[in-house]
């Protein structure tokens, strides 16, 4: 379970989604919903990564949004976290740290042609690299999003396993063909999750 706090929700009893947008007005909606409807059963996710987010909804509802507050005060959030860089001899302004690469002499050759030299050739490729991992690694977030909220809400529909398949391959003709038929709230949800894939995908191949 995902025990932080998310910035952004939505919320799904059986197929039926009953809230989505901020934390405090999502959270308002489903206890609103949960005390008015014995047998729901709600599911809420976080809106980016399609985790769920545990919400205690025993109490009145200042008692719940009261418990909510305090945890958004406390920080109780999922933030990035900066780590500083660690200062060694170079060039402190630019974090320059020199280290050493060892390469067969072939190498040492061409980098020495390239404009710039080594050190310059060799900064650009890395960054390049970055470029290719940081893509990659945000088309499988994006993925791996997409397939929690499925596994959770639509893993009895049909069409399922095909679906999943079409999202991993992006093939998105057939992910619509398999998914047309589901409810309407989680067809237009699954859909959301799985364009952001398949636009990490044709971003990575540009």
């Amino acid at each position: 379970m995902y025990t932080q706090i998310a910035e952004r929700c939505i919320a799904f009893d059986g197929m039926r989604c009953i809230a989505e947008g901020d934390l405090m007005s999502v959270a308002r909606k489903v206890k609103e919903w949960v005390d008015a409807h014995d047998e729901a059963s709600v599911l809420v996710f976080d809106a980016e990564s399609s985790y769920i987010v545990e919400l205690d909804l025993r109490g009145t509802m200042r008692e719940v949004l009261a418990v909510i507050e305090r945890r958004l005060r406390e920080g109780d959030v999922p933030l990035p976290v900066a780590r500083g860089a660690k200062k060694g001899p170079g060039r402190p302004k630019m974090g320059v740290v020199p280290r050493e690469v060892t390469l067969l002499p072939r190498h040492w050759e061409w980098l020495e042609r390239q404009p710039g030299g080594a050190s310059v050739t060799l900064r650009k490729l890395v960054e390049e690299a970055r470029k290719d991992v940081h893509g990659t690694e945000r088309r499988r977030a994006a993925q791996e999003a997409c397939y929690r909220f499925m596994n959770a809400v639509a893993g009895d529909l049909p069409g399922f396993q095909e679906a999943l398949r079409a999202l991993y391959a992006n093939d998105r003709a057939r992910f619509e063909q398999f998914t047309e038929s589901w409810p309407s709230d989680v067809r237009r949800h699954v859909r959301v999750y799985a364009e952001r894939s398949w636009n990490d995908a044709a971003g990575a191949r540009k």
